[in-house]
């Protein structure tokens, strides 16, 4: 049975975790979470987190959105992950079909109210992917934005209503790349030609080197987050 834990609970835990490795973090989640009570949300960018937590348990529910406008290279490497490593990834998707979208709010509508965009597109398919979990496992770092500098390895996610773990929330890019190098874990090649945050392909630009890594999200919005993890 899966373990009951307090507000005050999850800081002890999420301060006793800034020492611990990504592995032993995700350890926790599999000993304290029956496995239809946890999953991970993967963004099909690097499979870091993911490639963790299958060396540990196999079985464990993995899951991404698919918006319907997916760069071809994401929806690949989904279809190499589960040829990888021998699994079935949750697909969760948009209960409006683009036509329908498209009708009530107009054409291009990340171009006029991005907010509202992902609101469709990402933030509802996320509700009912989450629904009935008592945890949900992230690749979030506290380095790729501001807005995530003070994310913690642990703690309640009071937006939807359950137990949200960032195992990999300290790492830096050289960490995670030194890790996937060392286990030949596969990435999206679109990390190869300037893209190191990938969306949706509508509102996804490649960066120049220097800029920040999601300055290519929504480019001229002033938008930061797609309301995933805010």
């Amino acid at each position: 049975m899966s373990r009951v834990f307090t507000a005050e609970e999850l800081k002890k835990i999420s301060r006793g975790f800034e020492d611990s490795g990504p592995g032993e973090i995700l350890k926790w989640v599999v000993e304290s979470f029956d496995r239809n009570d946890f999953a991970l949300a993967c963004s099909f960018a690097e499979l870091t987190v993911l490639d963790m937590l299958v060396k540990i348990k196999k079985d464990a529910r993995i899951f991404y959105i698919d918006t319907g406008h997916l760069f071809k290279e994401t929806r690949d490497l989904v279809a190499k992950a589960e040829q990888t490593y021998g699994i079935k990834v949750e697909r969760f998707t948009p209960l409006i079909p683009k036509d329908e979208m498209d009708r009530q709010y107009g054409p291009e509508l990340w171009k006029r109210d991005p907010d509202k965009c992902c609101e469709l597109l990402k933030v509802e398919p996320l509700k009912r992917a989450l629904k009935g979990l008592k945890c949900w496992v992230t690749g979030l770092r506290r380095c790729e934005s501001p807005s995530r500098a003070d994310a913690p390895i642990v703690g309640w996610d009071a937006k939807n209503g359950l137990i949200k773990v960032n195992p990999i929330a300290k790492w830096t890019d050289k960490q995670v790349w030194d890790y996937n190098h060392a286990n030949n874990v596969p990435y999206n090649e679109l990390l190869d030609r300037g893209y190191p945050s990938i969306g949706c392909q509508p509102c996804t630009s490649p960066v120049k080197p220097g800029e920040d890594p999601r300055s290519g999200r929504w480019a001229g919005s002033g938008k930061t987050e797609c309301g995933l993890h805010k």
